[in-house]
């Protein structure tokens, strides 16, 4: 058994993902690219939204992934009612010290299940903010320090669906990737009806990997090699966004950091020590459209965020395939 008392190597990293996997790929099934991008978000210190109808398995996955890390869980159902104060916390006057004593919130665990998020107000949703970027909650002066690892997994419904409310811009570009679950295909569906139809397959989940674990896992990411020709391709993705005729609102440099940190995850997860272009291919529609903002006219032509995105990748050049390698000189 791996002690993680050194860092986390290779190995030991596609390992404990792997367990991951299989833990949750054994609740979803049928999705092994969406199981697949959730592993990499956790390890790229992200927080995952989860947008799609009711029924397909969303708040399914969230949980299946929170109970497959041992890792303390707080489930939020986001609701019109809802305060900022039930996801921050409250400070309440206590009559015996005589003082004001700060009662944490449910944003105080590893991993945090917001379901339904934008059925809360825009001022509930935005307690998050600081949470979700700083991993910090400042409330009456004093500010609080969150767990590691720290990540948030929300689950929407699409806007259209009666009473929701759209997510503000910088909250969403606080999500590092937005993934679609989608209907589930005929042979998937009839392995669903034998294994959930008596009984919850969360019911005889286990934790595969516990918190230490997981910590060590996301600092052998941090380690994993970006080539200058390869960042300077992010740059480039992102910079496009900008510019675009269709687009009123681009990627922020915060998408850039996201990108190139699931593309570090992905990288790992795959067994290498360095990032490749089609990394960055791979994960770009999931981690940049849904910071975008078509222009009416784009909206009027059925243009959507991904469609421009795929575009964008169409048309961007890719470095040099001699140019993608880490240096010689580090030893791996």
């Amino acid at each position: 058994m791996t002690t993680y008392d050194e860092p986390a190597s290779l190995r030991d990293l596609t390992a404990a993902a792997a367990r991951v996997r299989r833990s949750v790929e054994g609740v979803i099934e049928g999705k092994p690219e969406v199981v697949r991008l959730a592993l990499t978000v956790l390890l790229a210190e992200g927080h995952l939204l989860i947008e799609d109808v009711p029924g397909v398995g969303k708040t399914m996955l969230a949980k299946a992934l929170a109970r497959s890390v041992d890792c303390s869980v707080r489930r939020i159902q986001f609701t019109p009612d809802l305060l900022p104060s039930d996801i921050t916390g409250v400070s309440i006057f206590d009559q015996h010290r005589r003082d004001f004593e700060f009662k944490p919130g449910a944003v105080f665990a590893q991993i945090v299940i917001g379901d339904e998020i934008n059925r809360a107000s825009p001022k509930t949703q935005s307690a998050l903010l600081e949470a979700m970027e700083e991993r910090q909650v400042t409330m009456d002066g004093r500010t609080y320090a969150l767990p590691s690892p720290f990540m948030v997994v929300a689950t929407q419904n699409p806007l259209e669906m009666e009473g929701t409310y759209p997510l503000p811009e910088a909250q969403r570009d606080r999500f590092l990737a937005r993934v679609s679950i989608g209907y589930p295909g005929p042979e998937a569906e009839l392995q669903m009806l034998d294994v959930h139809g008596d009984t919850s397959p969360l019911d005889d989940l286990q934790p595969v990997a516990h918190a230490h674990e997981i910590v060590k896992m996301v600092e052998a990411v941090r380690t994993v090699h970006v080539a200058e020709p390869v960042r300077r391709y992010a740059v480039e993705l992102i910079s496009a966004t900008r510019s675009h005729s269709d687009l009123r609102l681009g990627a922020s440099p915060r998408a850039t950091l996201h990108l190139l940190r699931a593309a570090k995850a992905a990288a790992a997860l795959a067994g290498r020590e360095y990032v490749l272009p089609d990394d960055l291919q791979s994960l770009a529609v999931a981690v940049l459209a849904h910071r975008l903002l078509p222009t009416a006219q784009a909206q009027l032509n059925r243009r959507s965020a991904e469609q421009v995105v795929l575009e964008i990748l169409h048309h961007t050049p890719v470095p040099d395939p001699a140019a993608q390698w880490p240096p010689a000189s580090r030893s791996y």
